[in-house]
């Protein structure tokens, strides 16, 4: 299985948060899958970081590839292909970082794992 995680699923995962579902985290830790996370959410949290929405215990530019490593998660940069999606998606999700997941996962043929049922609504793979 080759997933996408959503910003909160990353962080959810490398948090220890119980909001992620158990099932999940068997299916992350699971070395036959191949998990990656988006420059997307890399740049989403680091927004957030520095509006003071979102509280980290370093700073993103070294905790976020830290913990990304730590977990065994790939990296998935941002292609023009991936990029070019935007126009043929339906407007069903105002967040621009959820809309460009949801390009990611349509161009890489992924499976976004993410609990925003507002994405979930878009033709894409999601884990359930």
């Amino acid at each position: 299985m080759n997933l996408l995680l959503d910003t909160h699923v990353f962080l959810w995962y490398v948090t220890g948060d119980a909001r992620l579902p158990g099932s999940w985290v068997d299916v992350l830790r699971d070395s036959s899958n191949a998990v990656y996370l988006s420059v997307i959410s890399v740049w989403e949290a680091s927004i957030k970081y520095q509006l003071g929405k979102l509280p980290l215990p370093a700073p993103p530019e070294t905790y976020l590839p830290r913990q990304r490593d730590l977990h065994g998660i790939a990296s998935l940069g941002l292609t023009e292909t991936a990029v070019s999606r935007l126009g043929s998606l339906p407007p069903l999700h105002r967040d621009p970082f959820d809309r460009m997941l949801v390009c990611q996962t349509l161009d890489s043929g992924l499976i976004l794992a993410t609990t925003d049922d507002a994405v979930r609504r878009y033709p894409v793979h999601t884990l359930k």
